[in-house]
């Protein structure tokens, strides 16, 4: 149970004010939940063929005001979404004023969607009581053209072009931007933006600190303008009073600043689209001041929806610039007297509080506590506020002109009911700024680490009437909504519980339950909707592993036919484990849900037969001859085939499995007496499950999908170093496709599968996601986490050659941690000095300035373990946390 920290406090005050506003202090009002693309989403999408790319490109971001949200570089927000703050910033040499993170679109990358920036969360706390970020800016001209001739030059097998391929670090002349964030008090907010000279020489710069009103009155009549306008200043602190109709009157102090430019965030019509602007003072007005040097682009009336506080110098290397600033609800006399003081104490609770979460019983090496820290900060860091009505998106606005007819029958058009306006967590802010179903569950694991209400939360809001469709389907994603994503809901739900109630002592059964009924009504969907023909066989689609099969599972299949899915199938066998799990545990106290936990355990049962028996024919999704699972395409000429892609999907069989304790079935008469019946009475389903009548391990009974004699011959390939074993992880797809891809004739038409450790080759499914060798942190960690539970049942009865033919066994819960200590090497330094995760850049493994920023990126290297995809997905791959927290357990 962690000490109680001055951080826990504020965690237990914000709780409190959710309840109680006269007691409680709203600590999470303000935090770095500012998104850093709001361009290209489809929230901002109102064009006929829904190419939301080109519909508002990232050109048009400066000039135009957003409907649904805004973005910024390093930026803060209220949990409204209403006042934004961000650093922007000038080198004298490029052609546009550095207001947010450039990147290549879909379209332009040529592996997808890619950020072509360097920066680094590097510390948060869960209240964003402090917050420390890191933006690396070059000294020369931004090469934004460069990287886009790089891109569409580029083929499909060569990597990314990246910013640093470019000119732009030469000689290392760039600034280094740290932006730090604390508070005094829930509506205090300290801003110190600190700039380092990496270079040779003197550099000049020009530091724009912003502050704006999101655009909330150009959509609808009668909707309240807020206001901002300057102040008398205080000896040399600017200052600027705030008012806004739900947040009241705030001061903006700026210290040291040599002008404060007011403009209003509104679209340049004139610039954007030829027609007159509604006022002369518009967005992209502070471009203009700067960068062309047109002073009368900026209001002499020093007022309106947006200010920036300029600060120009020119910095020597080894000479910091410090700029302080102050956003905050009350009039201060001397706003920075007690500034430094402030920063000092929250630093000292950040730490206190890292300290405090710290694994229990190990002490983390400094470069280990370094990744923890810093998994944590970026999953902080990667909140965002999250505004998309999808009926008032598809009606339109009435002071706009009306979205295309077409939209109604487009994306999302059977989503009318969602309404999102929430801080959520993303999988990045960048190249994925909207929630994604599986990717937050698999957030809430190292999020409960730390702030279990925060995770409990966000678990809670998916399955809420505003986001859950009345149907029962979980939303997927903002590109399309409808899509289906592993479910894994129920699983990250009891984690979350199981973790909260370790950690702390609470057994919060109130959020368990809530959960778990409207799970209820998902778990009806997917077998109505993926079930198609009753067989308990399910087609779930893409199931989130994208580009790792033969053809896109979204679609209709060539030729017609259904692929019955091991790995939808495999799926719902743990979300039936899941659900069977919680309800057990619900009926601790309720003795009714032994009931539902019965028919989830029944239902697991006819999963696991119709595995090797589908609908009763000799159909099976096990492949005896190959010892492995494969999905089975049956056409409709009634033959059926197996499609031997050896993959994550054959490994999936495994994360569906669970164990009872002996005290629990004694402490539930009512679910062992009818579970024992079922047994007795359909034989022909207990025969794939004969352990949960075999005391195992300190007397527990096993529920696998996957039995004994299979279990050995799939983990000889898992563990084979020339299949799936990755000095770094599994991988997503058998080595063994590099020389020997897999081919198959379908409707007329040849599809084929290769191994590619790196960049996708292929753009089957998304640009960025290749699912066909890479390693991907939330597979393996289901792996780790069902190797554990085997463990707990087989105990050092069942050892595995690992890896395969090195002539060393293990028992499961070694594999286990055998398999985690090589995803952890992702990221630490390792005996050759080197990060894995940094690749081949010198610059990013050697130099002082770099090496200790940890990248989190989207999937890894099959063989090398180099970063790749988005390169600050923090989300899932935030799971190492969770796995140097578990390390303890297997140190030896």
């Amino acid at each position: 149970m962690p000490a109680r920290t001055v951080e826990h406090r504020r965690m237990e005050e914000a709780k409190e004010a959710e309840t109680d506003p006269r007691t409680g202090r709203k600590w999470r009002r303000w935090g770095t939940y500012l998104p850093e693309r709001q361009w290209g989403t489809v929230r901002e999408d109102y064009s006929t063929d829904g190419e939301a790319w080109d519909y508002f490109p990232f050109d048009h971001a400066a000039a135009r005001a957003y409907r649904w949200g805004d973005d910024g570089l390093l930026g803060l927000c209220d949990n409204r979404g209403l006042v934004c703050f961000s650093t922007a910033l000038w080198n004298g040499a490029d052609p546009t004023l550095k207001e947010r993170l450039f990147g290549l679109s879909g379209k332009e990358g040529s592996h997808g969607e890619d950020v072509k920036e360097l920066y680094w969360y590097l510390d948060a706390t869960p209240t964003c009581s402090y917050a420390r970020g890191l933006y690396k800016y070059p000294q020369q001209a931004f090469p934004y053209d460069e990287l886009r001739a790089r891109a569409r030059g580029a083929k499909k097998g060569d990597p990314e072009p990246e910013l640093l391929d470019t000119a732009a670090f030469e000689d290392l002349r760039y600034f280094d931007v740290q932006v730090e964030y604390a508070k005094d008090d829930p509506n205090d907010v300290l801003v110190r933006i600190t700039v380092n000279n990496r270079g040779p020489r003197p550099a000049p710069l020009v530091v724009l600190p912003q502050l704006w009103f999101r655009n909330t009155w150009s959509w609808t009549p009668d909707a309240e303008r807020p206001s901002l306008y300057a102040m008398p200043p205080q000896d040399d602190v600017l200052v600027v009073e705030t008012s806004h109709v739900h947040l009241g009157r705030f001061w903006l102090y700026a210290e040291g600043a040599q002008e404060l430019l007011f403009t209003e965030n509104e679209s340049n019509a004139e610039r954007l689209w030829g027609t007159a602007n509604r006022t002369p003072y518009v967005k992209d007005a502070f471009h203009q001041a700067i960068v062309r040097r047109r002073h009368e682009a900026v209001n002499p009336a020093q007022r309106g929806t947006k200010v920036g506080a300029r600060f120009s110098a020119v910095i020597d290397p080894g000479q910091p610039l410090v700029l302080r600033l102050r956003y905050t609800d009350r009039a201060r006399e001397q706003p920075f007297a007690d500034y430094d003081a402030v920063f000092k104490r929250r630093i000292h609770d950040a730490d206190e509080f890292y300290r405090a979460v710290a694994p229990a019983g190990r002490t983390l090496s400094d470069d280990e506590g370094r990744v923890f820290r810093q998994a944590v900060a970026g999953l902080f860091w990667n909140k965002q506020y999250y505004s998309y009505e999808v009926e008032r998106w598809l009606r339109g606005d009435s002071l706009q002109p009306p979205p295309p007819p077409e939209r109604w029958r487009g994306r999302n058009g059977g989503w009318r009911h969602l309404y999102n306006s929430e801080v959520l967590s993303m999988p990045d802010k960048w190249e994925y700024p909207w929630y994604a179903a599986w990717d937050l569950a698999f957030h809430c694991i190292p999020i409960a680490l730390v702030d279990p209400e925060f995770a409990k939360q966000q678990l809670t809001l998916l399955v809420r009437e505003w986001y859950m469709h009345p149907n029962g389907q979980i939303p997927a994603y903002e590109w399309q909504l409808g899509d289906v994503n592993p479910p894994v809901h129920a699983w990250a739900a009891y984690r979350v519980y199981q973790i909260e109630r370790r950690t702390t002592g609470r057994k919060d059964r109130q959020f368990l339950e809530s959960v778990f009924l409207k799970l209820m009504l998902n778990f009806t969907w997917w077998v109505n909707r993926k079930d198609t023909g009753g067989r308990n066989v399910f087609e779930g689609g893409f199931l989130g592993l994208d580009n790792i099969g033969l053809f896109d599972r979204s679609r209709p299949l060539p030729g017609g036919g259904t692929l019955e899915q091991a790995d939808a199938t495999s799926w719902m066998g743990m979300y039936c484990l899941n659900m069977l799990d919680i309800a057990l545990e619900l009926a601790r106290d309720s003795p009714s849900y032994q009931d539902v936990a019965n028919k989830f355990f029944e239902h697991f049962l006819l999963i696991a037969h119709a595995m090797n028996h589908i609908a009763g024919e000799d159909v099976c999704l096990w492949d005896e001859t190959d010892g492995f699972y494969y999905d089975v395409l049956r056409r409709p000429s009634g033959e059926n085939t197996p499609v031997r892609v050896r993959s994550m999907v054959g490994l999936s069989p495994l994360f569906a499995v669970t164990t009872m304790e002996p005290h629990t079935l004694d402490r539930l008469p009512a679910f062992r007496r009818r579970a024992r019946w079922f047994l007795q009475n359909r034989p022909e389903l207990s025969e794939h499950c004969p352990l949960m009548d075999v005391p195992g391990k300190m007397e527990r009974r096993l529920l696998s999908l996957v039995q004994r004699d299979r279990l050995g011959r799939v983990l000889s390939r898992m563990l084979d170093e020339t299949e799936f074993l990755s000095p770094y992880g599994v991988r997503s797809l058998s080595r063994a496709h590099a020389d020997r891809p897999y081919e198959l004739d379908v409707g007329g038409q040849s599809f084929r599968v290769a191994y590619e450790p790196g960049e996708s080759q292929t753009g089957l499914f998304g640009g960025n996601s290749n699912w066909r060798g890479p390693v991907w942190l939330p597979v393996n960690y289901l792996v780790i986490e069902s190797l554990q539970r085997l463990a707990h049942y087989y105990g050092d009865s069942f050892v595995v050659e690992c890896p395969t033919g090195s002539g060393k066994y293990m028992n499961l819960w070694q594999v286990a941690a055998e398999l985690s200590r090589r995803l952890i090497a992702l990221f630490l330094v390792g005996p050759d000095g080197r990060r894995p995760t940094h690749g081949a850049r010198e610059i990013l493994q050697r130099d002082p300035h770099f090496k200790d920023h940890v990248t989190f990126f989207e999937y890894f290297h099959g063989d090398s373990g180099a970063g790749l995809g988005a390169r600050a997905q923090t989300g899932w791959t935030a799971l190492v946390a969770k796995l140097l927290e578990q390390s303890r357990l297997w140190k030896d």
